[in-house]
């Protein structure tokens, strides 16, 4: 049912395949036989709502309920589950209110296993890996897919390796791979440096590549798009806004999208919106020049560390799918990031300093008028805010934020404790 593809120059390799760069050195991308897989479309929202009510594995799976349109050729029984996916939708009226629309989703993949949206790809990532018989798996990461690729494989019994920017990430974060059994490697460089690292590292194919060059899991990834449109009854809101780092997901997002419309399961497309923090911004700069050229950037620091990233692996996938849906890239400071996480925090949902990237960019093009208050737009929250606290406590104990709640020192005594209260 599926192929790999490569985007550039249409050469075609086999799905057993570890090379994930064609020889004129595009991206491969997994390409499914859609007019096959269209003949059952009628009965595919019908199959998924069924699978609702599935209790066990894997089809529990806010993933694999959807399984005809992630990897049709992976046999279930090979594949690697925690379960993932089934994350909530959630509307605030206060964070409506701070964006300034009247129809406001938050996406929040950060109440997944580890944490993020990375466990979407890497159920589908580290599934394939073991179906075609890898026996070590390896990333570069800023975090969230080291502790996300550690966690499948310790669960699929394959050892893990995993390179990180030494003291770029959260400790939560770099508790996680080492918790998870991974053998992690910090390097004295950036992301990119690691990314360059591992890519060296693995291209023999003795060791399995699990970053978002890697086509499965951008498969895997889909299932957010798929799940949130599942969950609003198929029907598509106006915008739909997305951090963004490495690039894979907004690209998985928009294949999503492009494949549900070319099989009828829904019957308009919403624009797409890339958010990146200011210190990292290589495609919202591509975008602002009208996309003449490859853009590389040295990222600068940013509390928005995830997303830290000047040299994206899938910027030619994410340019092309975000052209396609008529969408735009957006850059927003430290500093708006922080105030529209807190903004979210203050509402009950708590997310990382990367989704308050892309509320800000959402609530600055509802500003300047780009998005139009009566537009219907779903955000997509990346990873849960218990993944930063240090972030949240530099925020909340600092002087310039707006929404500052810091805790208060008293003495232990009941007439301290009713003054702070009537005060």
């Amino acid at each position: 049912m599926s192929t790999l593809r490569c985007i550039a120059s249409g050469e075609t390799e086999s799905t057993t395949s570890a090379r994930f760069r064609s020889r004129a050195g595009g991206l491969f991308a997994v390409e499914h036989d859609l007019e096959a897989l269209g003949e059952g479309a009628p009965d595919l929202k019908a199959r998924f709502d069924a699978r609702l009510s599935e209790l066990s594995s894997p089809y529990s799976s806010g993933v694999w309920r959807y399984h005809e349109l992630i990897l049709p050729d992976l046999p279930r029984e090979a594949i690697v589950s925690l379960p993932e996916g089934n994350t909530p939708l959630y509307r605030r009226r206060g964070l409506e209110r701070f964006i300034g629309l009247g129809t406001l989703w938050v996406k929040h993949e950060g109440e997944n296993p580890t944490l993020s949206f990375k466990d979407r790809g890497m159920t589908a990532g580290v599934s394939w890996a073991k179906h075609v018989g890898a026996r070590r798996v390896a990333c570069a990461s800023t975090g969230d897919t080291s502790a996300a690729m550690a966690a499948y494989a310790a669960a699929a019994e394959l050892p893990a390796v995993v390179l990180l920017p030494h003291e770029k990430v959260s400790l939560e974060q770099l508790a996680q791979p080492i918790c998870y059994g991974a053998q992690v490697l910090a390097l004295e460089t950036d992301f990119d440096g690691c990314m360059g690292l591992v890519q060296e590292l693995t291209e023999s194919g003795e060791i399995y590549l699990l970053n978002s060059m890697n086509p499965f899991r951008i498969e895997g990834q889909k299932a957010i798009g798929i799940e949130l449109l599942h969950q609003l009854g198929w029907h598509v809101p106006d915008w739909m806004v997305i951090p963004v780092g490495n690039a894979g997901n907004i690209s998985a997002l928009g294949k999503a999208l492009l494949e549900l419309s070319a099989l009828g399961v829904i019957d308009k497309l919403p624009r797409l919106v890339g958010a990146q923090s200011a210190a990292a911004g290589p495609l919202v700069k591509a975008h602002t020049e009208g996309y003449l050229r490859h853009v590389r950037v040295q990222a600068q620091r940013t509390v928005a560390s995830a997303i830290r990233i000047g040299d994206p692996v899938s910027y030619d996938k994410a340019v092309s799918v975000t052209r396609e849906l008529g969408g735009l890239f957006v850059a927003a400071t430290d500093a708006e990031a922080l105030e529209a996480k807190a903004a979210a925090d203050a509402s009950g949902v708590h997310v990382c300093p990367n989704s308050g990237v892309a509320l800000a960019a959402a609530k600055q093009l509802v500003s300047d008028g780009t998005i139009k208050r009566s537009d219907s737009v779903a955000i997509i929250a990346t990873a849960h805010g218990a993944k930063f606290s240090q972030a949240a406590i530099d925020y909340h104990t600092g002087q310039a934020g707006r929404r500052r709640n810091p805790p208060r020192v008293l003495p232990a005594r009941i007439d301290a404790v009713r003054a702070a209260l009537s005060s």
